[in-house]
């Protein structure tokens, strides 16, 4: 279709305005080819005839249909041109309150100039890992899409932010960093991410400046190189600068500000730190009162300078460094106040003692006069001589200004340095995103070589730029193989050849430069001749020989050479600078060094910005005269070479681009200027990127997406399986031109303007589907009537042939039951016949078949007989046959040696015959050979003798070498004997030694302990007395409060049952919270367990050292130590830490898991203490009578050491009853027992010997003991008396020889002789510990008095705490406890406030010592009533036994038979539903219940919960025998081994369910079975019977409860995990109803289709997966209360996620796609009605969703409407309606857009609701979980263990 064609009435179109750039008319009247004038009709209602162009004859842009305008992508615009694209802008800049846009490739940011919520971690969480065309436009998107592809691809990216100043560059920039540390995390426990993110306030205070255009407006360019490991985590990163603007150091124009830094240090000059720097008021000073503006509105200086210093201390800068810091930029503040009075036109002086500069000196640490005479004067210097010049007071003041500029350049380039080497990270970079914060395009009224550098930098930037995206552009068209045209763009190499090139202006002004006598006129002047008429692009002003005019690519810029010959020099003269470099302040010195140091040098200008370049780190070694050659180079030299060197790094990463605009110039929130607008795009390459697109074809359609949208105009015969044709055959019918359109490979090409075609077609065809429908409908009313006027005679028919039918049917019943009968009877008949025949035919066949195989057998038989006799014959044949071979080869072999033997006496007989002549001739030489041969055989009977003695020499050698081996081997055994002597009595001397200095250390302890105990009674009184007066306070309050309570109560009454409802809600919701904030506590403490155990497996892995201090202990000391293995040894460890952390923290609030830990701690103190009371009452008494009986006789052994050895006789005595007991019961069952009962197999036999190995076990431990407590005393007498050796080596050797005795002998009673002994040594030790024995129950009597006084404290705050109700009484006795707590560290913190470790010290010995007093008292009683209750046991099975065979056997039977071994059957046993194990088999019990267990195959096949019976049938067991430590060690056991599991497999979720639910079952066994009332409601009496009778396991109940809780936690976890991927896909994207939405043009940034296809997500897919999950859960066992909860997760999870990306996607806001939604839930409803879970509370949680869904469906145009929403949507935040309403998108044109003014009534409505300001939902929310008590029904004595499990090991009681 040609585009005149488009031009017809009433078609809208785009003309020029001056004000407005562009305004909308409508065409009045079709447009025909010649017609030179268009009438239009405005949008105010005007009429205007608009001429066209004669010459070029083109006409106004076409405007887009209304359904494209406000589009995602620019790029998805019918019509691409200037005006559309500034239309499409504003339309989302100021209706939808949208910032951001697509363009293509570019994204384009407006500045909205007010804080949006737009940027918090649930945003950037939202775009996490999506696709960049799935989410609307955003900063985050650009991030995310440079982040997935740095992963993916493997190669570096780069963000290059422009714009002008104001436009919102550096906060682009700086929200990209943020989603960069956000999102990827840091490698190391560094933070190298909050580095990254603190750089920006330093960077900002030292180079940003409030501007006329922008408040915060970035002086310089940076390019921040952030890096990555391989895993894609921040390590580190990397900053380089560009142009610093050093002028606005020493000048500011009106309304602007200096930098940050300098006000934020004026505005904190009141701090002590800042004293020094003697400043005052900004206005006080040069450099910062010309701009008049100091104050920035809603700034406050003093904050942000906290702010820096907080960042300065995070990046590692020093507190020094910062000192200095601040020095230096105080010193130019004062360094600006300097003032120079004139003595005439070429001199000038300072004022002698001046204070700036005399203030200055002193903070730079310079010599007054010798800074005070260089910035008056100057050194010439000539070939021959040096002189000295004075300068003018100009020169001087600029002298002054240029000195503070390079100081201030220096300062930043040292401030960039150090945060560049904290970024810096020692790992080894993989790859880097590059984020590039540039200035952009700029023209002024004045522009000089600021503007030149900045315009130079934005030229090359849009080369690559330009380059980027004709290359993208050719790659779509290559990759579709559709045929590629060349696109012509703007080229702006020739305006960059014109800069850089050889003789270019860089080059000339860096030549005029070096000229002596250059000035900005000559060098104009040559840029004149060079350039001038030969060069397009360069340009001479009319009224100017001063100026020169360059074309950009954005616009013609006028450049005033003035100044700029003095800024690309960069002059400071180089006296001042060896002053600075002479200063005794080391930090300055350190700033002036040459610029191979620096990590970026910095070439200062003297009025314009700093360019900086990018150097090695490693200092080059040159030439002395390198670093002054270095100096040379201009500020353009190096600003050329520093953009090389950016570009270099741009083109090697791939650049992702960020264009800011700027709206308006007044800062005005939501404000579009067009004018403005326009020229930034023009400037920004926007447009040109559009212009590159619409040459080509910028609409593109997949294939899918193309039938989906215009299905509508195809005919159902148009329609094949094959798209791609099906399309092909549509767009030949509907568009004639074929160069319109190109067929690639995956989508359709389409020229700009022919999708608005299309859409046109595609609305006409709609609008008569409308018509049709219409008339459809009407005549469906009409024949409504006449429907029911048949409806009468329809019924009388039915009737009537109802009554034939039912006849008929009577028929075919009767027919159909003869035809079955008669089946049946033939079918008994033919299978009868068949079966006879089929017997005798199977007899036919066994006889035929024997018959055959016979036959077989016997050929077979022969031919083995017949191989048999021939193998014998063609044996004895083929020997024959060999023997005839070897004879005749014999004799052939004999004839022809004989023949040879001839032949060879035939030679010899001729050789001798030559011999014999040769012998006449040499006679002489026979007797010499004879001789020879003689002296051959002596020599050779001479070398065997040798030989021969040679030999026994060696022997004899032998012999002596194994002598002398022997007795080396001897002596060294010896040696080392006497070394292992040696060492022996050294070991013992030290040991001595130690003894000694524990001794004295013990003594030392003893002391502090006493007047610790002084102190701690002095404090406990006064204590006490205070507690009383409060309680005395209380107690009177509360009489007051209950005197006023009860006169309230009648009016109150009435008021409390009106509140009643509402009370209980918001009770039920704190409760809720109260449980979300305790199980968020839980997840916090898991977590930081699991982190714990990883940081202890890699500590195990990388240092395999074993713990110090460890010590082998006794095996009861061992197995009371066990019992604290899961909660208590963490408490005990951690202890005192946290107490001494309590006080720091007044208001802490009520945490359940605290108030449990101090629960049980508070029991565990109080039984320790009185543990300890009743031990020092013990040790009162025993000192009391060891006093009376040593005045009588003092030669008595003391009190202690005699009840000591007492204790010991009784345990003794009591063992040796015990063998006695044991060896009568053997005799008496060998005499009385049956033969059948005591045999070895018998089960009576195997109990009664398990039992007597269990009793022997325990009598070894006992000998064991006693041995122990022997090596102790004997250490002790050692301690005490080192000096007498010999006793003690004596006893020690007597005592190891009884020790080996007992070994052997197996006898108690030698360990009872060996105490005796050393209780006999200990006597002379117990007077000299006398007087410590007094001192020692003199402190002890006054613990027990305060112990008994904190004792009845505690009793009355618990009769206090009984009276208070339940709910207070927990709150009560919490604050009671932290309350004795906190006196008591305030007393130990003041106690030892010096010395710290003394007082942890102190702590841990103390407790140590009460441990070991307990088990010292308790353990020989505890071991002795064991013992009695075990042999009662055993004698109570054996009378059993022999009751139970006597009723067997009759009288008779015992006098007259003979005894004989007879197989009695034994009676079923009644079980009692205990599991009886070992202790050394808990760990196989664990390892095959828990550990190995697969899930599986226990749900299929097994009861539900079974391994949670097993377990607590064996607790069961364990609380029979009164077992704690076994109690104790399986429940510890169970409960890690499932943390275990979990943390294995934890994202299974077939096992955390299976585990989640074991848990909960045995936590309900527990409960069931705990004996409380409460919980024995449900039960029968026999379940009442197996309830715990010894323990009260109630802690483990709540351990338990948090480990389901924590189990549920990770459950919901992996269920995200697992639905996560399927949300959008399935709610959103995917048509469940086929047809209703169509998909739009999406632009370059495609979204994800909605299209199914094969790895598409649907409803069905989600659906299918909650089956799966709920099939699990029930297989499992879950309580159906538990499953509700899941479920209810499960949907919240659901609609959260689904409307989080509803409201950050505007193509999805439509109402289409509401109807889809609601289809959706509606879905999700019904699956809910099938699994009865409908009062899960899972529907409510999707409210939000079905609301939003609503919203996008009803009416949005009147009050009313506004009204109805208002009280619909109750479930949704102001924000989430707001911005629905502002997304939504009509996707057909009967749909009208949301007026701006109906969203007002709407924000005007719901101005007074108080909900949250956030928008998205949090996803990861997680309800409080609660497991309601579910009882089971299953009688534990019932359940069978199978042996699958593999616990045979495991016995039935």
């Amino acid at each position: 279709m040609a585009a005149s064609e488009l031009y017809t009435k009433f078609a809208r179109v785009w003309i020029p305005d001056p004000e407005e750039v562009w305004k909308s008319a409508e065409l009045l009247k079709d447009y025909k080819p010649g017609d030179k004038v268009l009438l239009l009709q405005l949008e105010d209602g005007k009429d205007l005839e608009y001429r066209l162009d004669p010459k070029t004859k083109e006409l106004p842009h076409l405007r887009n249909p209304d359904i494209l305008v406000g589009e995602n992508d620019l790029t998805a615009l019918s019509y691409l041109h200037e005006p559309a694209v500034l239309h499409n802008l504003r339309v989302r800049f100021i209706d939808s309150k949208l910032i951001y846009t697509y363009c293509g490739i570019v994204l384009v940011a407006i500045n909205p100039y007010e804080q949006l919520p737009i940027y918090g971690e649930d945003i950037i969480n939202a775009y996490s890992g999506q696709n960049m065309g799935d989410m609307d436009p955003h900063i985050f998107a650009v991030a995310e899409e440079a982040y997935k592809q740095m992963a993916r691809d493997e190669r570096n990216q780069s963000i290059i932010v422009s714009g002008e100043s104001g436009a919102g560059k550096t906060v682009s920039a700086k929200y990209a960093m943020r989603y960069f540390a956000t999102v990827s995390g840091s490698a190391s426990e560094a933070n190298v991410e909050e580095k990254v993110l603190a750089s920006n306030p330093i960077m900002e205070s030292i180079g940003n400046a409030k501007t006329t255009r922008n408040d915060n407006s970035s002086r310089f360019g940076k390019y921040i190189e952030i890096g990555f490991d391989k895993r894609y985590r921040i390590i580190g990163a990397n900053m380089r600068t560009y142009l610093l603007e050093k002028s606005r150091v020493v000048f500011q124009a009106e309304e602007e500000r200096n930098y940050h830094i300098f006000y934020q240090l004026c505005a904190s000059a009141d701090l002590s730190e800042f004293k020094v720097l003697r400043l005052g008021d900004a206005n006080n000073f040069h450099y910062t009162n010309q701009g008049g503006s100091p104050v920035i509105e809603g700034v406050d200086d003093a904050k942000e300078m906290a702010h820096t210093r907080q960042a300065c201390t995070l990046l590692g800068i020093s507190e020094s460094h910062q000192m200095g810091i601040f020095r230096i930029l105080a010193g130019i503040l004062h360094l600006g106040n300097v003032v120079f009075m004139s003595r005439d036109s070429d001199s000038c002086t300072i004022p002698p003692k001046h204070e700036p500069l005399s203030i200055f000196c002193d903070l730079m640490g310079v010599d007054f006069e010798e800074l005070c005479h260089w910035l008056c004067h100057r050194k010439l210097a000539t070939a021959t001589e040096t002189y000295i010049k004075p300068i003018s007071k100009l020169q001087a003041t600029n002298a002054r200004d240029a000195l503070a500029k390079h100081i201030y350049a220096k300062l930043f380039n040292w401030i960039v340095d150090h945060v560049n080497q904290a970024l810096h990270s020692a790992v080894k970079q993989h790859s880097f995103i590059g984020v590039l914060d540039i200035y952009g395009f700029e023209t002024f009224e004045i522009n000089s070589f600021e503007q030149f550098c900045i315009n130079y930098a934005n030229e090359k930037l849009q080369q690559q730029f330009n380059m980027h995206v004709f290359k993208l552009e050719q790659e779509e068209y290559m990759k579709e193989q559709i045929p590629w045209t060349l696109i012509d763009f703007y080229d702006n190499q020739p305006c960059i050849n014109l800069i850089e090139s050889k003789l270019g202006i860089l080059d000339l002004l860096d030549e005029e430069c070096k000229m002596p006598k250059g000035t900005d006129d000559t060098w104009a002047q040559k840029l004149y001749n060079t350039h001038l008429n030969k060069c397009a692009l360069f340009e001479k002003p009319r009224l100017s020989n001063k100026a020169f005019i360059i074309q950009h690519f954005a616009d013609k810029v006028e450049y005033q050479c003035e100044g700029f010959l003095e800024k690309n020099k960069d002059t400071v003269f180089e006296e001042q600078i060896k002053v600075l470099k002479s200063s005794k302040f080391k930090m300055l010195p350190e700033l002036f060094q040459d610029d191979e140091k620096a990590i970026s040098p910095t070439s200062a200008t003297s009025s314009g910005r700093t360019p900086l370049t990018r150097t090695l780190s490693k200092p080059t070694k040159g030439r002395p005269g390198q670093t002054a050659k270095e100096h040379k180079k201009t500020v353009g030299h190096q600003f050329r070479n520093s953009l090389h060197l950016l570009m270099e790094t741009l083109n090697a990463t791939t650049p992702h681009y960020v264009r800011c605009i700027k709206p308006n110039d007044f800062k005005f929130p939501f404000t579009f200027d067009e004018k403005r607008a326009v020229q930034q795009l023009r400037a920004c390459g926007v447009l040109e990127t559009i212009r590159i697109s619409a040459a080509g074809f910028p609409s593109r359609w997949t294939y899918q997406e193309f039938f989906s949208r215009y299905r509508v105009l195809m005919k159902q015969k148009d329609v094949l399986s094959d798209r791609k044709q099906t399309c092909k055959n549509v767009l030949e019918k509907l568009i004639v031109d074929k160069d319109k359109y190109q067929f690639g490979k995956t989508k359709i090409f389409f020229r700009a303007g022919q999708v608005a075609y299309l859409e046109k077609l595609r609305a006409d065809k709609l609008r008569a589907a409308c018509i049709r429908i219409q008339k459809t409908i009407r005549g469906w009313l009409l024949r409504k009537k006449y429907l029911r006027m048949r409806k009468a005679a329809i019924t009388v028919q039915r009737y009537v042939r109802g009554h034939q039918a039912r006849c008929y049917a009577k028929f075919l019943r009767r027919t159909k039951a003869a035809t079955i009968i008669q089946k049946y009877w033939r079918m008994y008949v033919a299978r009868r016949r068949y079966k006879i025949t089929r017997t005798a035919t199977i007899v036919l066949q066994s006889y035929l078949r024997g018959y055959l195989a016979r036959n077989r057998y016997h050929k077979i038989l022969r031919e083995h007989k017949a191989v048999i006799i021939q193998k014998w014959v063609r044996g004895w044949l083929a020997r024959t046959c060999y023997r005839r071979s070897i004879h005749a080869i014999i004799y052939l072999q004999c004839c022809f040696r004989r023949m040879m033997a001839k032949r060879e006496l035939k030679k010899l007989k001729i050789e001798a015959r030559s011999v014999e002549r040769y012998k006449k001739l040499h006679i002489g030489m026979e007797n010499k050979i004879m001789q020879l041969q003689r002296k051959v055989d002596e020599q050779n009977k001479d070398y065997k003798c040798l030989m021969e003695k040679l030999t026994n020499l060696e022997g004899i050698y032998n012999s002596e070498t194994e002598k002398l081996r022997s007795d080396l081997e001897r002596l060294q055994l010896s040696e080392e004997e006497a070394k292992i002597a040696t060492g022996r009595v050294l070991s013992l001397q030290e040991e001595i030694a130690k003894l000694r200095k524990d001794l004295e250390q013990t003594q030392s302890e003893k002391k502090s302990i006493e007047e610790h105990a002084d102190r701690y009674k002095q404090e406990t009184e006064q204590l006490v007395s205070n507690l009383k007066e409060e309680n005395t306070l209380l107690k009177q309050e509360k009489e007051v409060l209950n005197h006023r309570i009860v006169e309230q109560a009648k009016e109150m009454t009435e008021t409390m049952e009106k509140k009643l409802v509402e009370e209980t809600k918001q009770l039920e919701l704190d409760l809720n919270d109260e449980r979300l904030r305790y199980q968020n506590l839980l997840n916090e403490f898991s977590r930081l367990e699991e982190r714990y155990d990883d940081l202890k497996e890699e500590m195990t892995l990388m240092v395999n050292v074993p713990k110090p201090g460890h010590k082998r202990t006794d095996s009861t000391h061992s197995s009371n130590e066990s019992e604290y293995t899961f909660s208590s040894e963490i408490a005990e460890t951690e202890d005192i830490p946290s107490r001494t952390e309590e006080p720091s923290e007044k208001k802490v609030p009520l945490d359940m898991s605290l108030f449990l830990k101090l629960q049980k701690r508070v029991t565990e103190l109080e039984q320790e203490k009185q543990v300890m009371q009743d031990e020092l009452d013990r040790k009162e008494e025993q000192v009391l009578r060891s006093k009376a009986k040593e005045e009588e006789r003092p030669q008595i052994r003391g009190a202690e050491l005699e009840y000591e050895s007492l204790k010991r006789q009784e345990l003794e005595s009591e063992n040796k009853k015990l063998k006695n007991e044991l060896n009568e019961l053997r005799k008496a069952l060998s005499e009385k027992s049956a033969p059948e009962v005591t045999a070895p197999g018998a089960p009576a036999y195997r109990v009664l010997m398990e039992q007597l190995t269990s009793v022997s076990e325990e009598l070894d431990v006992r000998k064991e003991e006693v041995l122990i407590l022997r090596s102790q005393l004997v250490s002790q007498k050692e301690a005490i008396q080192p000096k007498d050796d010999k006793n003690t080596m004596t006893d020690s050797t007597i005592l190891l020889e009884d020790v080996q005795k007992m070994k052997d002998k197996g006898e108690i009673a030698q360990a009872y002789i060996g105490l005796k002994e050393t209780n006999r040594l200990l006597e002379s030790q117990l007077q000299s510990q006398k007087r410590s024995h007094e001192n020692e129950a003199e402190a002890l009597r006054g613990e027990i008095q305060s112990l008994k006084e904190e004792n009845n404290r505690q009793q009355q705050l618990l009769a206090q705490n009984l009276q208070l109700p339940p709910e207070a009484r927990i709150e009560a006795s919490l604050q009671h406890e932290i309350t004795r707590l906190t006196n008591e560290n305030l007393y130990f913190e003041e106690l030892y406030a010096d010395d710290p470790k003394k007082y942890q010290s102190y702590r841990i010995s103390l407790y140590k010592r009460m441990i070991d007093l307990m088990e010292q008292l308790e353990k020989q009683d505890k071991t002795v009533r064991k013992l009695k209750k075990q042999l009662k046991v055993f004698a109570k099975k054996i009378g059993e036994l022999e009751v139970g065979q006597m009723e067997n056997i009759s009288p008779g039977q015992i006098i007259d038979e003979p005894i004989r071994p007879v197989n009695i059957p034994r009676k079923e046993k009644d079980f009692q539903g205990m599991l009886e194990y070992k202790k050394e088999d808990e760990q196989k019990l664990v390892k095959n219940l828990i550990l190995e267990l697969k899930p599986r195959g226990v749900a299929v096949n097994l009861i539900p919960g079974l391994p949670a019976y097993i377990l607590f049938m064996c607790v069961r067991h364990a609380d029979y025998l009164n077992d704690d430590q076994k109690v104790r060690s399986l429940l510890t056991s169970t409960i890690n081994s499932i943390k275990k599991v979990l943390k294995k497999r934890g994202d299974d979720f077939e096992t955390v369910s299976f585990w989640l639910s074991n848990t909960c079952r045995f936590l309900h066994c527990l409960k069931q079975y705990s004996g409380e009332e409460g919980f024995m409601k449900h039960n029968t009496s026999r379940q009442n019977e197996h309830c715990l009778t010894n323990f009260d396991l109630a802690e483990y109940r709540q351990v338990l409860s948090d480990l389901a809780i924590q189990i549920y936690q990770q459950l919901v976890r992996v269920l995200e995990n697992i639905l996560q991927p399927m949300i959008v896909s399935g709610m959103l994207e995917h048509e469940t109803i086929q047809g209703v939405s169509g998909v739009k043009p999406t632009g370059l940034r495609k979204r994800t289709s909605s299209i199914a296809d094969e790895g598409t997500y649907t409803l069905d897919s989600i659906l299918r997966q909650l089956n799966s999950f709920h099939s699990v859960m029930c297989q499992h066992g879950m309580d159906p209360e538990l499953i509700k909860q899941v479920v209810k997760q499960m949907f919240y999870i659901v609609g959260a996620v689904t409307l989080n990306n509803l409201l950050l996607r505007k193509d999805m806001c439509s109402w289409s796609k509401g109807m889809q939604i609601r289809y959706n839930v509606s879905q999700l409803e019904e699956w809910l009605r099938d699994k009865n879970l409908m009062n899960s509370g899972a529907k409510e949680t999707l409210e939000p969703l079905i609301q939003a869904a609503q919203l996008l469906q009803v009416k949005k145009k009147t009050d009313d409407d506004a009204e109805a929403i208002c009280s619909m949507c109750n479930a949704l935040t102001t924000a989430q309606i707001v911005k629905v309403l502002n997304l939504y998108t009509p996707v057909n044109e009967f749909e009208e857009r949301v007026s701006v003014s109906f969203i007002r009534t709407i924000q005007m409505r719901l101005r007074d609701r108080k909900d949250s300001p956030q928008l998205l939902m949090d996803a990861k929310h997680i309800f409080p979980v609660t497991f309601p008590f579910n009882p089971s029904s299953l009688a534990l004595e019932t359940i069978q263990i199978p042996a699958s499990l593999g616990l045979g090991f495991i016995s039935r009681v």
